[in-house]
């Protein structure tokens, strides 16, 4: 007999194989395998108790912690879906996602009832909030917090047999650029297959111990909520990012691995304090949610004596589809492998990667033409919440269109060079920002770094990039235009610099280019047209 694939198994399987073993750690709390299983089931049951239906969503408003963890295996086991909230949305946003899902229930924990208060009246469909730590002090609070729901709860254990895996199990919202964000319907199964290939792909050991410092409401924090329980691994809680907080974790808990963004990996190579610190118990650090750049990946290295390479995938791929490492046969050396352990990578078992033109047809692998990535794979979504049209436009062909621009070069490696709306064509050539700012980035001054279309008269637009310095750092806007010159073709480099505080960001650590640039487009972002990619290489 079948038995239906479904992420509930691997906590049954971890709790009972690994009953006593630590299965998370967030701030002063530790519970073993048995122990988060148990308090999983009483969520479920609570749930029901209160009259939760199959299908119904459940929100959760929360950074890491062990109860969001928890919500991954408890809302399931009652039959719901889950639906965690971005924390970094304004409240507008997040109503407006509340009301599109139809979410009955909504935990919050106790810093953001304020941005929970701003847009509550405006809800149509939940009907009881609870608080997910602490004492309610709010009248429209339910008198009975998080922990008490659980302590007056009956367990539940749901049926394995009876699900269907083709279900949808976790309801996750984009933060594109579309006016309204669109929900992504993850099922039990794109869930499952995708931890099974993400474990072979990483060849993650059993009883990995790994940082949880991706937020959770971003695609279950790349999926480390699945595969790192049915590894029996240990969760490491890091409620807010800061790298003395993650140094020392690392040391108290022998982290071995965790995943960043590059303002993260960028942080903690630049933290003064980690000398203070003891991290060799790190075997692997993996950069994803934005372009890294070889730059950077060899700092991580040099820097924590541990492998570092970058990963690939969105929100609608449960999220992983591809990762950098080496292939076994090849034999990168020097800076050469700095550069592949950058790229794009090559796809994850359970995935098919392609790049195409615009009538989608297979662009040469010479890592020179430039096309779009589609992909098929046992993590792609089921489509959008509610928007058939989206989603039939979205997987027309029975490929889901990531919207990214990207080469394919003659070992198997992909390399992203922008998302389609971001290619600056200039003069009828194509240019990279991405390719630009890794050039910029590997300056000795430059933190960050974002380059954008301005318009020109000539040119039609040309590239400008903005940057952060390094503490204590200088540099002057020809210096890095004479820098980037002396690497890349010049019509590729910036035609001015400007020098700023900070970068607004995503939070996965992208950076808003529509943001950036309102101010050069004077209001007309939005005429802007989309970027018409020609057939030349960048």
């Amino acid at each position: 007999m079948n038995i239906p694939l479904t992420p509930l198994r691997f906590l049954r399987y971890a709790e009972k194989q690994y009953p006593a073993r630590t299965a998370v750690v967030c701030n002063d709390k530790r519970y073993n395998y048995a122990q988060f299983a148990d308090r999983a089931r009483r969520l479920a049951g609570g749930l029901l108790e209160l009259g939760v239906k199959p299908g119904e969503r459940v929100a959760f408003l929360s950074t890491n912690c062990h109860r969001l963890l928890e919500a991954y295996y408890g809302v399931l086991e009652a039959g719901a879906i889950l639906l965690p909230l971005n924390i970094r949305l304004a409240a507008g946003e997040l109503g407006y996602i509340l009301n599109d899902s139809g979410a009955t229930i909504l935990f919050v924990e106790k810093q953001f009832l304020p941005l929970v208060e701003a847009f509550r009246k405006d809800l149509t469909s939940v009907k009881i909030f609870f608080l997910l730590e602490g004492a309610p002090e709010v009248s429209w609070l339910s008198s009975q917090d998080y922990e008490g729901l659980l302590a007056a709860a009956t367990p539940h254990a749901a049926d394995i047999a009876s699900i269907d895996e083709n279900a949808v199990a976790e309801l996750f919202y984009t933060s594109g650029t579309s006016a309204s964000p669109k929900g992504v319907m993850l099922t039990h199964r794109n869930i499952y297959l995708h931890a099974v290939h993400v474990c072979m792909a990483f060849q993650i050991p059993n009883g990995n111990v790994e940082l949880h410092t991706i937020p959770l409401f971003h695609a279950n924090g790349w999926g480390v909520a699945h595969f790192l329980t049915m590894l029996g691994g240990k969760h490491v809680m890091v409620q807010r990012f800061d790298p003395k907080e993650v140094f020392r974790l690392i040391e108290q808990e022998g982290a071995r691995t965790c995943s960043l963004v590059p303002i993260m990996a960028t942080a903690l190579v630049n933290c003064p304090e980690r000398k203070n610190y003891d991290l060799s118990s790190l075997t692997r650090i993996v950069i994803g949610g934005a372009a890294s750049s070889p730059t950077l990946v060899r700092e991580v290295e040099e820097t924590f004596g541990c492998e570092c390479f970058s990963g690939y995938g969105l929100t609608e791929t449960c999220p992983v589809l591809s990762v950098s490492p080496m292939k076994t046969g090849l034999d990168w050396e020097g800076e050469q492998r700095y550069v592949r352990q950058a790229m794009t990578g090559f796809p994850v078992p359970g995935v098919e990667m392609r790049v195409v033109d615009a009538n989608d047809q297979d662009v040469a692998p010479d890592g020179q033409f430039i096309g779009e990535i589609i992909v098929k794979g046992d993590g792609v979504m089921e489509g959008y919440w509610r928007q058939p049209e989206a989603s039939a436009e979205a997987l027309r062909g029975g490929w889901f269109h990531t919207g990214d621009m990207a080469t394919l070069n003659n070992e198997g490696y992909f390399l992203i060079v922008d998302r389609k709306k971001d290619i600056i064509v200039s003069g009828g050539e194509n240019i990279s920002s991405l390719e630009l700012e890794k050039a910029l980035l590997a300056h000795p001054a430059v933190l960050e770094a974002g380059v954008i279309p301005v318009p020109d008269e000539k040119w039609g637009e040309v590239p400008k990039a903005l940057v952060v310095l390094k503490a204590n750092a200088s540099t002057t806007e020809s210096e890095l235009i004479d820098f980037c010159r002396a690497r890349l073709a010049h019509y590729k480099c910036p035609r001015s610099v400007e020098f700023v505080d900070n970068l607004p960001k995503t939070a996965t650590g992208k950076v808003l280019k529509k943001d950036l640039r309102k101010k050069y487009w004077h209001g007309q972002d939005t005429l802007r047209p989309e970027a018409a990619v020609s057939k030349k290489g960048v």
